[in-house]
């Protein structure tokens, strides 16, 4: 994933400086699921490597700071975020803070906190979301999930993304017509 991720963002005219930023983002990111994650076919195994490839192929040439922010964002597991002090230590306080700034699923305020976000960290909001929810149907630790997931996709997530990007809007509109299917 890592090699993938640098010939993509190589390809797209980073930088070599950017491509080692990126590059240390996504380890830094890939350190819990080593460490806690047992097997390597687990879907949040690479999902620090998802989000950013998800910004690169359906949006295009995005900041390498955006794609960092979407490899080090973890919203739905607790025990495989990268604690805030270490993405400091190594990425530094802006990328900290922007990773912070994004809401999470389930905050009372989503739609709201999402709507304050700028362009670019709505973009690793919604590429961080949508392989999350790409990849629910394989994680049955989560059924009791579906449903709700479900909801807050269609009541927030959606209506984020078309305000967003037209190809986002369309991977979520993608996803709500196939998942019903599955509740």
């Amino acid at each position: 994933m890592a090699r993938s991720l640098a010939g993509a963002v190589s390809a797209k005219g980073a930088s070599g400086d950017e491509v080692a930023a990126l590059s240390r983002a996504f380890h830094l990111a890939m350190g819990p699921r080593v460490d806690l994650l047992d097997d390597d076919h687990h879907p949040a195994y690479l999902h620090p490597g998802r989000g950013p490839l998800i910004l690169l192929q359906d949006v295009g040439t995005v900041d390498v700071s955006v794609l960092m922010v979407a490899a080090l964002h973890e919203s739905r597991d607790h025990e495989l975020r990268v604690p805030a002090a270490e993405v400091e230590a190594e990425v530094g306080p802006a990328a900290k803070a922007a990773v912070e700034s994004i809401p999470r699923p389930g905050d009372e305020r989503l739609v709201e906190r999402l709507l304050t976000l700028g362009p670019g960290l709505s973009l690793a909001a919604l590429a961080e979301r949508l392989d999350h929810i790409r990849h629910l149907h394989v994680r049955k630790d989560l059924v009791d999930d579906w449903a709700p997931t479900y909801t807050e996709v269609l009541e927030a997530w959606l209506p984020f993304a078309e305000r967003t990007n037209p190809q986002l809007a369309r991977r979520y509109a993608h996803w709500a017509r196939t998942f019903v299917k599955r509740i």
